[in-house]
């Protein structure tokens, strides 16, 4: 029993490391890929074609218009990350990415 609580509460650390964690509006938008400049993300494209730098993405999250991502902060930078579901293949890290000459 005590083995099924710990993990139970393990499986809330994704969330709980998020500042902040929007309920997606009706018009809120998925991301399909990732702009990366020196293998760092720099961008995120939206699935309108709509391509949006970090801040613009983080704001746009904050306003509740980009579903399955919550904003977390590291080193005083706020950043994207997928929030936790039964799927892989929608998290950031594998969605495919471009660079900005390939826009």
């Amino acid at each position: 029993m005590m083995m099924q609580e710990k993990n139970a509460d393990l499986s809330r650390l994704p969330m709980l490391a998020m500042e902040y964690i929007p309920t997606p509006n009706e018009n809120a938008k998925k991301i399909v890929a990732l702009v990366k400049e020196q293998g760092r993300i720099s961008g995120y494209e939206l699935e309108d074609g709509q391509i949006l730098n970090k801040e613009e993405a983080v704001a746009l999250a904050k306003q509740d218009g980009i579903r399955g991502v919550g904003v977390a902060t590291r080193n005083g930078s706020e950043y994207l990350k997928s929030l936790p579901d039964e799927s892989d293949g929608n998290n950031l890290g594998n969605l495919p990415s471009m660079t900005p000459d390939e826009m």
